[in-house]
């Protein structure tokens, strides 16, 4: 697992807005994946589920969810940052997601963040982050987001 960029304390993130915090491990995106997550979502859309109809659309096979990969921020965030000395930390929204390429089933994905802002915010700090996940091989990014997470002391 990538080791993430440990900050001591809330007051140290201040200091690293405008830094790029590294890249994450590859993730690959497999069927199962892809099914699991229409199944929670409810999102049964054949380009997402169906291998054989998708064979002859215009990918050429089945894509990952857009929300799927904006899910996967949990799990990519974590090998970029680690915030010391906080009781909690919660995601609190995003303020703007793209998705500028699709995710062929397959894909291995990764991410890399950039500080954009901490502020304060009652009993904690908010940190704003700007997240790009590729795909392996790809031109364009398959997800950008401004991820918005509270830290509370």
């Amino acid at each position: 697992m990538a080791e993430p960029r440990v900050f001591g304390s809330p007051d140290e993130l201040r200091s690293a807005v405008g830094e790029q915090l590294g890249t994450t491990d590859w993730l690959e995106i497999d069927q199962q994946r892809i099914d699991r997550f229409a199944e929670a979502t409810g999102d049964h859309q054949w380009i997402h589920v169906d291998p054989k109809l998708a064979a002859d659309g215009p990918f050429g096979t089945t894509i990952a969810h857009g929300y799927l990969t904006l899910s996967l921020l949990p799990a990519f965030v974590p090998q970029l940052l680690h915030v010391e000395g906080v009781r909690m930390g919660v995601n609190y929204g995003v303020n703007k997601v793209r998705f500028p390429a699709p995710v062929p089933v397959g894909s291995r994905l990764r991410a890399s963040a950039v500080v954009t802002e901490v502020a304060e915010v009652t009993g904690g700090v908010q940190l704003t982050t700007k997240v790009t996940v590729e795909r392996e091989g790809g031109e364009k990014p398959v997800c950008v987001a401004e991820s918005v997470s509270r830290f509370y002391l």
